[in-house]
């Protein structure tokens, strides 16, 4: 070989170890929030080494386009590169990790538990504000100039000017000198304060509500106490055990809490309450905030600013306890050492929307990880919860009497089907005369009726047509004033006419009965009573759940009318008189829970009255008042409910003793929908049938999963979108879950139809 053409091939050709060095580096794994459900692959470029963490948020291009995205990192690894070129990542989105290693643990179970994408569970544990990064909000602090007055002050105008020695925010200097905001602002103009720094907002401050009182009692009950040291022997020993106290309404759960809690953060941790409802969050942080200062709160009513700032404070543990709705139990609590779930049977800690996850799961989850105790606190449990606990998998706390000497209310149940027992209007004579028993003895009444609005279907007397949705399978439900019909599935509002549109006869009938059309009857019947209602309509602005409810507990009111939002979790001690005006809203309902969300319901509201030395009673109106549910609720049995109830549910395969997968398909073309989940049917019993074989070849038992449907979804319409659905049941919900996984991986959805995968749903309509 010439000389001159081996030293071109020395300087073309590459050494070994050159060409190994190349194919070595740092690749990231990735996960967007949408579009591509897999986890993607980039490489890591060395100005981005030191950067580049899993938790934190990267920009990479994403297709042809390489247009670029935001996405999750959620592992990195440094080796050998793959054969086939790698994209670069663009940049950093984030100055420090967002997610823990143990929240993308979490969010990699909960995509696995519940069929989602890991993306779009990733989005849900971070609120907006984090992810938008919004600066911290900052008061601006206030100090004194020292000039002189160009005229006399007033008095206080000078009680502020004394109060501004030092640097002060306009709320302290307004507080602390009893003068208005007004006279802080007017010495600012006139140049006698200045600003002098700014400070980051304080959490949980600023309340200008009246607080609750709620002392620490001198002697805890013995099954209070019995229970309290089963929650504090596991967070001293720092180990997870789930605690179940199961207690009556009333019979101190909530001090329990309270005093686990105190021994949480006496050991240097940090602790999560999670309620069920808004409205119950003011009264359980008034509660918090008088035993231990300072309390973060977390809901879906703050602004992404708000919910920053507190994510802010929780992360670096300058907060001891957060209180919150489901969402809450994503909160960055670095020493996490206790997870509190009050009325955990409630459906509201199973999300409606992708990912659906349900908190109590999630609880379960966390706590096992973290090693912390999970106290689930009820007076009517779950069955699955109550199954976990016959099981011997958690550890039950009964408590079963109230505190204080009080005794249940007597419960008194009218059948609707007497005609003695009728009225013109809602309210029965046995309802009216409890209302009058109770406002005569001086105490306040709680009616209940779980339907909102005016009357709930507006129908012609001649023809029988009745009005509805043009959008929805759903009649309208009237709402006054304006002779308004909206519907409840889609929020279309329209006038409803005055004359029928099918034969046009006049005066169309209004029928069935709503909170508001109650109200109206409350106010006619006992005229010169002070009467409230809180529903959905009612408490739509800012801060007017606890502008009500301070009310009512400050005697403003005397009769509270309102859906299930005031059912649960409540303490009014002068509250002699509940009514449930109509017990059987929803138990016919095609769902299976209907009975045991019907008898959790009674037995919760029934369980607001006699509190208080006054004493109290309970009305339920009901058509049906054998039945098990309502008659285990007018007895305060709960157990003999669920005595009845889980051998329906074992012979069926229903939950606690089976698992759910609800696939639900909505299209604009009904025979679409049809067609769509006819498919979807069809391979899921083709995955169930290669199972059977596989376990018949193998000589193991053949696995127990039904395939039912497809069928119209009870509600057929909604949106203007017709649903079918469809349900795959089975004993074993990971065998199950992977049964939907291989028959749904491949589907290519067409462009007219939308489905979704509901794993253990908590709603059938």
């Amino acid at each position: 070989m010439p000389k001159h053409t081996s030293q071109r091939q020395l300087f073309e050709s590459q050494p070994a170890w050159v060409e190994d060095d190349a194919r070595r580096g740092t690749v990231a794994t990735v996960v967007l929030p949408d579009g591509v459900d897999k986890p993607l692959d980039y490489l890591v470029p060395e100005s981005l080494a030191g950067a580049v963490e899993p938790g934190r948020r990267v920009r990479v291009p994403l297709g042809r386009g390489n247009r670029e995205r935001i996405a999750y990192c959620v592992a990195v690894r440094s080796g050998e590169l793959p054969q086939h070129p790698l994209k670069s990542v663009a940049g950093v989105e984030d100055d420090a990790p967002l997610l823990s290693r143990r929240m993308l643990d979490l969010t990699k179970w909960m995509a696995d538990r519940w069929l989602a994408r890991w993306g779009e569970v990733l989005e849900a544990v971070l609120p907006a504000g984090v992810r938008l990064s919004r600066k911290p909000r900052m008061t601006t602090l206030l100090m004194a100039t020292g000039a002189e007055p160009a005229r006399r002050l007033n008095p206080a105008q000078a009680a502020v000017l004394a109060a501004a020695t030092d640097p002060r925010s306009a709320e302290d200097l307004a507080r602390e000198s009893g003068a208005s905001r007004a006279v802080v602002a007017r010495l600012v103009k006139v140049g006698l304060l200045r600003e002098a720094g700014a400070v980051e907002r304080s959490v949980g401050g600023g309340d200008a509500r009246r607080p609750i009182s709620h002392e620490r009692p001198d002697q805890l009950s013995p099954a209070q106490a019995r229970a309290l040291e089963a929650i504090v022997s596991a967070v001293r020993a720092g180990r997870h055990e789930t605690v179940v106290l199961f207690g009556v309404t009333g019979s101190g759960k909530t001090e329990v809490y309270l005093q686990a809690v105190e021994e949480t953060l006496a050991a240097g941790k940090q602790a999560i309450v999670l309620v069920p409802e808004i409205s119950l969050t003011p009264q359980t942080c008034d509660r918090f905030r008088a035993r231990f200062g300072s309390v973060a709160v977390l809901h879906s009513h703050l602004t992404p600013a708000e919910r920053h700032d507190q994510w802010r404070e929780i992360a670096a543990g300058r907060v001891g306890v957060v209180v919150g709705a489901r969402s809450a139990i994503f909160a960055p609590t670095p020493r996490l050492g206790l997870i509190v779930i009050d009325e955990e049977h409630e459906n509201s800690f199973k999300q409606a929307t992708a990912p659906r996850y349900h908190a109590r799961d999630v609880a379960e989850w966390i706590a096992r990880a973290e090693g912390v105790p999970l106290v689930l606190g009820s007076a009517t449990p779950s069955l699955e919860t109550f199954s976990h606990c016959l099981q011997g998998t958690w550890k039950m706390c009964r408590l079963a009497d109230r505190v204080g000497g009080s005794q249940l209310p007597a419960v008194i149940t009218v059948d609707l089907r007497d005609p003695k027992s009728r009225s013109r209007g809602s309210v029965s004579p046995r309802l009216a005369a409890g209302i009058n028993w109770a406002l005569d003895g001086g105490g306040q009444v709680m009616l209940l009726l779980n339907r909102r609005g005016f009357a709930t279907q507006v129908q012609c007397r001649s023809c029988g047509h009745a009005v509805r949705c043009p959008q929805c399978d759903l009649a309208l439900t009237l709402h006054q004033p304006g002779n308004r019909g909206i519907c409840h599935g889609c929020g279309l509002v329209n006038r409803v006419p005055a004359d029928c549109p099918e034969c046009r006869a006049p005066k169309l009938a209004q029928r069935g009965t709503g909170t508001q059309r109650l109200e109206e009857e409350i106010r006619r019947l006992f005229p010169g009573t002070r009467v409230a209602r809180m529903d959905t309509d009612t408490m739509q602005s800012r801060g007017s759940h606890e502008r009500t409810l301070d009310a009512f507990r400050a005697r403003e009111i005397d009769i509270l009318v309102g859906t299930q939002m005031i059912a649960k979790g409540l303490d009014f001690p002068s509250v002699m008189l509940v009514g449930v005006v109509n017990a059987d809203a929803a138990l016919h309902l095609a769902d299976f829970r209907a009975a045991e969300r019907t008898c959790q319901l009674v037995t919760q509201v029934s369980g607001r009255s006699g509190r208080g030395p006054l004493g109290g009673r309970v009305v339920v109106q009901t058509s049906t008042p054998d039945h098990p549910a309502l008659s285990a609720a007018a007895k305060h049995d709960y157990e003999a409910f669920v005595r009845s109830e889980l051998p329906i549910r074992e012979t069926l395969l229903y939950p606690p003793f089976g698992s759910i997968v609800r696939i639900v398909v909505r299209s604009v073309d009904e025979q679409a929908a049809a067609n769509w989940a006819g498919h979807i049917t069809d391979r899921l019993r083709k995955e169930v049938a290669l199972l059977a074989a596989a376990a018949s070849g193998s000589g193991s038992a053949e696995p127990k999963i039904r395939v039912l449907g497809p069928a119209p979804a009870p509600i057929t319409r909604l949106r203007d979108r017709f649903r079918w659905h469809l349900q795959v049941q089975g004993p074993d919900g990971d065998i199950l879950r992977d049964v939907v996984r291989r028959a749904t991986a491949t589907l290519q959805t067409p462009d007219n139809v939308a489905w979704i995968i509901d794993v253990d749903p908590v709603e059938m309509l």
